[in-house]
């Protein structure tokens, strides 16, 4: 597979590190040397900035202008962290309920549904929304309505779990750490056809795809769907957790920031120059359109990722030093973890990862080569096509509102290595 990047014209060596071509897995003697410093929050700078701004301005107060966001995806942003004065109450209820061990990833799925990422999902997936997403990739709903949906969110349970639930319409969810963290309520139990879900979403069965070994495979052999009322806002207590914003809390970073255009950009690995030339341009590109604030929402997968991409904390410190060095512009830059694992089911993914960025505000979402692809686990090829991402996405139903900027692709390497991005305090081979 031919290496095609786009051309860098920053100068910024601190981040210039060389990769194989056609490496498509990270040599398993990698050395990363980790430090915990994450010392540069860009919120916390353009919170300091503002107020520099505020007391040197002789204006007592101003009215905040309202950023021109997109609406979220199928009415108002759900919330189902359960109000504080009813948590007391809801826990004494839970704790006489039928209960259910969630694994790490579900758990992710919890934190996914909860701040309203799949909005207006209320929960685990009952059977005809899971056809729904399964077969069509949208859900329709009561007003005729439709909202892309393209990935199942979905709980599993195995044959022992069923019986202990019998007839209960309420179970409760405990977290892998033993605590009761929400409640599942009016249940719905129904089969879970393991072959048909793996061959419809990736289009393949083929051995080796990372979520579905490590999720499916395993899994019982029934879904349960129901409402979710969450106990407490999910934590991961990884020094990560100030850049778990919801979309809620990201909507309204935007209108401190008198956003007038949002556009999300997603990555799994650091950031390289091509990637920070992207970007840059593309704030360009929109004002030239007539923008006069676009907000760029720098959106890194932090769910399940595969064993060989590069680790949560890794890419957040690479981030910060992106932003504190000034390779991208920290008043007009955002960066937040997208809290979704990662599935790696190319043109049909890359549908969730466009719609949950609706739900954040995002109204522009950049598109590169093999969006959410991946090698093809067996044969020396890639399992999609690169191309089909993005004119998936200029397709798909129920994303017509979100405009689709397209990866530009300005010079081919034809070398054999390439130059790439990282970390100083990190040595990437």
């Amino acid at each position: 597979m031919a290496l095609t990047i786009i051309k860098s014209h920053l100068n910024n060596t601190h981040y210039l590190v060389n990769f194989q071509q056609n490496s498509t897995r990270r040599n398993q003697n990698t050395r990363i040397q980790t430090k915990h410093i994450f010392h540069f929050n860009s919120l916390q700078h353009f919170i300091n900035l503002s107020m520099k701004k505020s007391l040197s301005s002789s204006s007592s107060s101003s009215s905040l202008i309202k950023s021109s966001l997109i609406d979220p995806d199928g009415g108002p942003l759900v919330d189902l962290v359960v109000p504080e004065n009813e948590k007391a109450l809801k826990k004494k209820e839970a704790e006489s309920m039928p209960k259910l061990k969630l694994s790490k990833i579900d758990l992710e799925w919890v934190h996914v549904i909860s701040e309203g990422w799949a909005n207006p999902l209320k929960g685990f997936m009952r059977e005809d929304e899971y056809l729904q997403s399964m077969h069509f990739n949208f859900l329709r709903l009561n007003d005729g309505n439709i909202v892309n949906m393209s990935l199942p969110i979905v709980l599993a349970i195995d044959d022992k779990d069923k019986e202990t639930i019998g007839l209960s319409s309420d179970v409760g969810l405990i977290a892998p750490d033993g605590n009761l963290i929400a409640i599942l309520r009016s249940v719905q139990i129904y089969k879970h056809n393991k072959e048909e879900r793996i061959a419809r979403i990736w289009g393949t069965t083929a051995p080796g795809l990372p979520y579905v070994e490590e999720v499916i495979t395993p899994a019982g052999n029934w879904l349960i769907g129901g409402d979710l009322e969450v106990l407490e806002p999910i934590k991961y207590n990884d020094g990560l957790d100030h850049y778990r914003l919801s979309p809620r809390e990201l909507r309204k970073e935007f209108d401190k920031r008198q956003a007038d255009a949002v556009f999300a950009f997603q990555l799994r690995n650091p950031v390289h120059n091509g990637h920070a030339l992207l970007m840059n341009d593309t704030r360009r590109r929109l004002l030239e359109m007539g923008y006069k604030n676009p907000i760029l929402l720098l959106h890194p997968l932090g769910g399940f990722v595969k064993a060989d991409d590069v680790p949560l904390d890794v890419r957040m410190e690479q981030h910060s030093k992106v932003l504190e060095d000034g390779v991208l512009d920290p008043e007009t830059t955002i960066v937040a973890i997208f809290p979704s694992p990662m599935h790696y089911a190319g043109p049909t993914e890359v549908q969730w990862h466009a719609k949950a960025r609706i739900n954040a505000g995002a109204n522009f979402y950049i598109v590169g080569r093999d969006p959410a692809g991946m090698s093809h686990p067996t044969e020396k090829r890639d399992l999609y096509d690169p191309d089909h991402g993005k004119k998936v996405l200029s397709m798909a139903p129920g994303l017509e509102k979100l405009n689709i900027l397209p990866f530009k692709v300005y010079e081919i390497y034809f070398n054999h290595q390439v130059r790439l991005s990282c970390h100083p305090n990190y040595i990437c081979l």
